[in-house]
């Protein structure tokens, strides 16, 4: 007999309702810590770009072909982990895919000529595409519909913090031991997580410190949430995975041309060093941090406003597709503080973009076939990534101007909204027959 089920029986019998725990929250916690390390490893090669241009004679060629190493193993490893952690669990799965991406990112320091980055590269990209899909689910499981966007844009807002302690920790360790100790440092974060998420973590079920009020506050929706499960051939089947799919694959690229060029970017056009690029980039991904729990949160407004909850999640995605606009302008701004504003704004649009975009999923789609539509997705992203990555390569090797890409990010989310609309129309439940 599982004991926080007596708990539940026993306070239905007796009618006491007593305190909502925040148990749920502490494992949100969790997942914010754990995107913040998944941030942190992925961003010091876009930091040590500059640096290892010199050192190593790395071309804007390479390093788009270093990215893309990356972006098609992310892909490929979003297929498999969607899938794994739906069977396996979250307790253990986030261990395997912390473990695999951390050993990952510190074989960088190993690294001597493009192509051996690539092959670092290539198996980061595999570890770190479980964390997504992992984190989805369990959200999915420790916080009911109405809270899911605001949990998954707390944790997402991990990356921004991820980004921000990146620009600040790279740049010292590089001047003071190298860039190789830079990508040895971010494993020490990862080894006491790991061990944090092992000793804590449990199903909510399981959890030895989770109240009857709160397991019930979790699974009061549960009865429409739970169905059969559905191997992937299928679940292509549903227009609500093309739709958070497209979704996926166009507004996706935007967020790694920012995190994988932006450092360059400040380089080229306002000639900042390693030592002078935390500044613009910490308050960037700042304003990020603001937009991704800011995004999370918009819904609610909409729904006092009297739209349903679909229409509340579809308006606060219009409303961030909307802010993304005015950085068409970058390609032709010559002040560095314009730069840093027109950035900050988009980030964090698109964190509260993304918040409710992967909400959506728990929205469509029964609990047990989260994470697997999340891995599709995801996929579908990563594989838009490799494409931008291999384009904007070339594009600065021939021009060395970003004007088309800044115009290219201006337009997508738009675009993808539109797509969403034409697929999903108010973003209708998946009925799976038994």
């Amino acid at each position: 007999m599982n004991p926080n089920q007596d708990v539940v029986d026993q306070e239905q019998e007796s009618g006491l309702t007593g305190r909502l725990g925040r148990v749920r929250w502490t494992i949100c916690a969790m997942l914010f810590f754990a995107t913040s390390i998944n941030y942190m490893d992925r961003q010091v090669i876009a930091l040590l770009k500059p640096t290892l241009q010199q050192s190593i004679g790395l071309t804007e060629i390479n390093y788009g072909y270093i990215v893309d190493a990356f972006q098609v193993a992310y892909a490929i490893g979003l297929l498999v982990a969607g899938r794994v952690v739906d069977r396996i669990g979250t307790r253990i799965g986030y261990i395997i895919i912390m473990g695999i991406w951390s050993l990952s990112a510190m074989g960088h320091a190993l690294a001597n000529t493009a192509f051996e980055f690539g092959i670092a590269r290539f198996f980061l990209g595999i570890g770190e595409s479980g964390n997504f899909p992992a984190a989805i689910k369990t959200v999915a499981e420790w916080f009911p519909q109405s809270e899911r966007s605001l949990a998954t844009g707390i944790f997402n807002s991990g990356a921004n913090v991820g980004a921000i302690l990146a620009p600040l920790i790279v740049p010292w360790i590089t001047v003071h031991y190298g860039w190789r100790a830079a990508f040895l440092a971010t494993g020490v974060f990862s080894m006491i997580w790991i061990a944090w998420w092992y000793r804590n973590y449990r199903k909510p079920t399981d959890h030895p410190t989770l109240s009857g009020r709160e397991l019930r506050h979790i699974y009061k929706e549960a009865a429409v949430q739970m169905g059969p499960g559905m191997p992937w051939l299928k679940l292509l089947g549903y227009r609500q995975t093309w739709a958070f799919t497209v979704a996926k694959f166009l507004t996706d690229p935007i967020w790694w041309f920012y995190l994988f060029w932006l450092p360059s970017y400040f380089s080229a056009k306002f000639h900042l060093n390693l030592s002078h690029l935390g500044l613009p980039l910490v308050l960037i991904y700042n304003m990020s941090a603001v937009g991704s729990i800011g995004g999370g949160w918009l819904p609610a407004p909409f729904r006092k406003l009297g739209l349903s909850a679909s229409g509340a999640r579809l308006s606060a995605m219009l409303f961030c597709a909307c802010l993304v606009v005015p950085v068409f302008t970058l390609g032709h701004i010559s002040s560095e503080w314009a730069a840093i504003g027109l950035l900050g704004v988009a980030t964090g649009a698109h964190q509260g973009w993304s918040a409710n975009l992967f909400t959506t999923v728990s929205d469509m789609f029964p609990r047990n076939t989260v994470g697997a539509v999340v891995g599709i997705g995801g996929m579908a992203g990563s594989v838009g990534g490799a494409l931008l990555a291999f384009v904007t390569g070339h594009i600065l090797e021939r021009t060395h101007s970003y004007s088309i890409l800044f115009v290219l990010s201006s337009s997508v989310y738009l675009l993808a909204l539109l797509m969403m609309r034409l697929l999903a129309p108010g973003l209708k439940k998946v009925e799976f027959s038994a």
